[in-house]
């Protein structure tokens, strides 16, 4: 028979098996999430959404498959490399210029175990990250595990700038390894990606007791756009259109901070050349349809490892990218094509084919993962999780008002249809009804009768200022434009 203390010790070992057998369970109904990250992805940039001459086999079964967020939106940067503010929202949480305060002080953020992976890790994630990182702090110490962590793009070469020239020959070979870049290293970085995932889904299938969380982060489209010689031939340049919004000269470029002197628009010469932009439109969708082959080597080893059943995909990017529309080469603008990001959710019970047209911000899968996980949203956390609308598509949406900034330079408020863009330093108005004029190709400033509607859009913008914490003064920009008669562009 046993002693008082022996049973004691039997009952509370007893207690210990039951709570551990109780959390693996718990942990092992948690759904896995596979977080797929590009980086410059135009959200029109996938075959399934028009575009008739990129071909994104993958990604369009992908799309076909879930339900994509058909308008979801960066909400701006407070530098140059937009990337930067992107993924310093998507992993803390946090709107645009309270990112920027966390930035500075990101080790502390991690000290208090308010990131993305760290909250996960919380909930009984094993947290995995492979490639681009482009934050003031080590992605080895923030994820349980990574590989082949690397910067914020490829190192490139002076000879991919300012080409081509027309009538002069081009040094510039995407293909040739000799320029290193993507092929830094000797394999080009979308395919180690593409491999590391999939090395850690066959480890993931060996303890499908404890649920995983893979932050799959691709350098790609980013320049320099480099793929293999067999992806360019894909798309011989008399293929490739110029887009329908191609401008010479965007005629406001440095009052908007994106003038001659900023990295991305130097790759091409000024002004642009319809050839040129064809070039690199040419380059960019080679390497799109590059990841997009090895997006669809990882989604054949989730198959094959046996938990697909039971795992979220998520297959976003950080911002767009113009690549010649409007004049312009880089995203740090307001227009769609370097705002808007592809959005696609698949996962149980999600609607194949489905379809989503309530604005969201792509920093929203943040807090939909967590609220997969079980784990109640920190108070920092200003995004939102989307399961509602997965699970009834008519929801009305969280953002009545689409914000969007770079730097002290522009500021822009989407709202009903509209978009209303402000470049302050230059005193600048413009406004497309991107809803009838998806190319935003017809600026509406100067037409008297719109003057009530940019009063609207401006008054929505200040009240979205101080929802933000962005301490810009408008009014004063807003007065002197008012002035004129009618309010209008300059």
């Amino acid at each position: 028979m046993l002693s008082r203390l022996g049973s004691s010790i039997l009952v509370g070992l007893a207690c210990l098996w039951s709570a551990a057998t109780a959390s693996r369970a718990q942990s092992a109904a948690k759904p896995n999430v596979l977080f797929l990250f590009a980086d410059d992805y135009c959200f029109e940039a996938l075959q399934a959404f028009g575009d008739r001459v990129v071909e994104t086999p993958n990604l369009d079964r992908l799309v076909a498959r879930g339900t994509t967020f058909t308008h979801a939106y960066n909400m701006g940067s407070w530098s140059p490399a937009v990337c930067i503010a992107s993924r310093t929202m998507l992993v803390t949480g946090r709107s645009v210029w309270l990112a920027q305060a966390a930035h500075a002080s990101l080790e502390k953020e991690r000290g208090a175990g308010n990131l993305w992976p760290q909250l996960l890790a919380v909930a009984g994630y094993r947290t995995y990250m492979t490639g681009k990182w482009h934050l003031p702090i080590e992605a080895e110490s923030t994820f349980d595990e990574t590989t082949h962590v690397r910067p914020g793009m490829p190192k490139d070469t002076p000879e991919a700038y300012s080409r081509p020239v027309d009538g002069q020959p081009d040094s510039w070979n995407p293909a040739d390894p000799k320029f290193g870049g993507f092929w830094d290293g000797g394999k080009h970085w979308s395919e180690v990606t593409a491999d590391d995932t999939i090395a850690f889904l066959k480890k993931a299938a060996e303890n499908q007791d404890t649920p995983f969380f893979i932050y799959g982060a691709f350098n790609a489209p980013h320049d320099p756009r480099q793929a293999p010689q067999a992806y360019l031939d894909k798309y011989p340049l008399e293929r490739v259109a110029t887009p329908v919004n191609f401008l010479g000269k965007y005629p406001y470029a440095e009052e908007m901070g994106s003038g001659v002197e900023l990295r991305d628009e130097k790759l091409a010469p000024f002004p642009r050349t319809e050839k040129s932009v064809r070039t690199h439109r040419r380059e960019y969708y080679a390497l799109i349809t590059h990841l997009d082959a090895q997006i669809g080597r990882i989604l054949a080893a989730l198959d094959a490892s046996g938990q697909a059943a039971n795992t979220w995909i998520f297959f976003t990017a950080d911002h767009g990218l113009a690549v010649g529309q409007h004049g312009l080469m880089g995203k740090q603008n307001m227009y769609d094509h370097s705002v808007r990001v592809p959005f696609i959710v698949a996962g149980p019970g999600v609607k194949a084919g489905g379809k989503v047209s309530a604005p969201i911000y792509l920093q929203d899968v943040m807090a939909t993962t967590l609220d997969l996980a079980g784990v109640v949203k920190p108070a920092h956390v200003y995004f939102q999780s989307l399961l509602p609308f997965l699970r009834d598509s008519r929801k009305q949406g969280y953002y009545a008002d689409i914000y969007g900034s770079y730097l002290d330079r522009q500021r822009a408020l989407t709202h009903d249809g509209y978009k209303l863009i402000l470049y302050p330093q230059g005193r600048i108005a413009r406004l497309y009804r991107v809803s009838k004029d998806p190319h935003e190709s017809k600026d509406l400033a100067g037409d008297p009768t719109q003057r009530p509607r940019m009063r609207e859009l401006f008054a929505r913008l200040l009240v979205q200022q101080s929802e933000l914490n962005d301490t810009l003064d408008l009014v004063s920009v807003y007065r002197e434009l008012a002035a004129a008669q009618p309010l209008r562009a300059k």
